[in-house]
């Protein structure tokens, strides 16, 4: 039973080498997403009332909603590209694992080891790159390499995502949330017009335009908010998507070290940074975790 329920997820994770032959074409589709909701919103709707000569509070109310939303896009777009641009991690040339060559041991905070059906210890290889692997690390068949802490490869970015882009995944996601909320709450007036009986302005392209965007971003805002949801749970028990099923079948996690610690090795201990696509220097220089390659165990499963 646990081995037809292992090749069955990996079957999921397979899937994607379907999907390897789109590429570009889903950032396209991203981008277009965008382009239909800024017509909507910023020149079909709300731009004109913020320039309206008469003024008054549905001006201001009009001006606010588009710094508002100029903002959040802004943010959604630079979250997004970082993901699309940023290596997720891959085993440096020639890795192997730190040890203690007198004493034979390896380093703790590498934790290096998984365990056979016989809880014997032994060093993680990857059979298809014919190379040691670090601790949470996992091979990508799309990718064709193994990735560092590897959570998914995920279509809508055309990247896997990994430990050097995880941040980046989130705040894409965040972003695209908050927009998509707000996107859909000032055009719901717009799309619940279309069945009133009184007459709407416009001409029948830019009504159009607004109903789809109007469907479009309820749909984004609400597959998002589940994934975001999964997402923070995972940050909470510093895990990743493969990870959970991986412990599923093991009692405790060693990596869980607390709420706080788990967030900090996802957004870094400076919180200047933690809601933008990047890290500081100092928490670059401190925190070894924040490359992918060492992440710091329970001090109990250490002594084990």
């Amino acid at each position: 039973m646990h081995r037809s329920g292992t090749a069955m997820a990996w079957n999921v994770f397979k899937f994607c080498t379907a999907l390897r032959g789109l590429g570009s074409i889903m950032i396209l589709l991203v981008l277009g997403v965008v382009g239909v909701t800024y017509y909507a919103v910023v020149l079909t709707n709300y731009g004109p009332a913020a320039l309206s000569p008469q003024g008054g509070f549905d001006s201001f109310a009009a001006l606010t909603i588009l710094l508002l939303f100029h903002f959040l896009l802004a943010m959604l777009l630079w979250s997004y590209f970082s993901v699309v641009f940023t290596d997720p991690g891959s085993v440096p040339p020639n890795w192997r694992p730190a040890s203690d060559e007198e004493r034979g041991e390896s380093d703790p905070l590498n934790n290096n080891l998984e365990f056979d059906n016989n809880s014997n210890p032994r060093f993680r290889f990857c059979r298809k790159c014919n190379q040691p692997k670090p601790s949470r690390c996992h091979h990508c068949s799309v990718c064709g390499r193994c990735v560092l802490k590897m959570d998914h490869h995920c279509v809508w970015v055309v990247n896997c995502v990994g430990a050097l882009n995880y941040k980046y995944f989130l705040l894409f996601l965040l972003y695209t949330f908050l927009e998509t909320t707000l996107v859909t709450f000032v055009l719901m007036p717009h799309f619940i017009a279309f069945f009133s009986d009184e007459e709407i302005p416009g001409t029948p392209g830019t009504l159009a335009t607004t109903f789809l965007a109007f469907v479009l971003n309820l749909a984004f805002a609400l597959s998002v908010m589940g994934f975001l949801i999964m997402h923070i749970s995972l940050v909470a028990g510093n895990t990743t998507t493969i990870e959970a099923y991986e412990k599923k079948t093991s009692g405790k996690w060693r990596y869980d070290l607390g709420r706080k610690k788990n967030f900090e090795q996802v957004f870094g201990m400076d919180k200047r940074y933690w809601f933008i696509p990047g890290y500081s220097e100092e928490d670059l220089r401190r925190m070894p975790e924040l490359k992918g390659l060492e992440y710091p165990s329970k001090p109990d499963f250490d002594s084990q």
